[in-house]
């Protein structure tokens, strides 16, 4: 089974979600700003960032698909 850009771009947002989540416990947890926080803030951004592309694509290929 292939797995649809929708489908990925749904894991990526989560995962941008759970790592969001993780640097916000963590700062409140240690109170600053620490490497680990801003590690985890770039890899949310990148996961929303490529999981809203996906998202997108899914949505243009749906439509190009439906165009006489």
């Amino acid at each position: 089974m292939r797995q649809t850009p929708l489908f990925s771009g749904i894991i990526y947002v989560v995962l941008g979600i759970i790592f969001t989540l993780f640097a916000i416990q963590n700062v409140n947890t240690d109170g600053e700003w620490g490497f680990f926080s801003i590690l985890l803030v770039i890899l949310a951004t990148f996961d929303f960032g490529s999981g809203f592309r996906l998202i997108r694509a899914h949505f243009r290929m749906k439509k190009q698909k439906n165009e006489p």
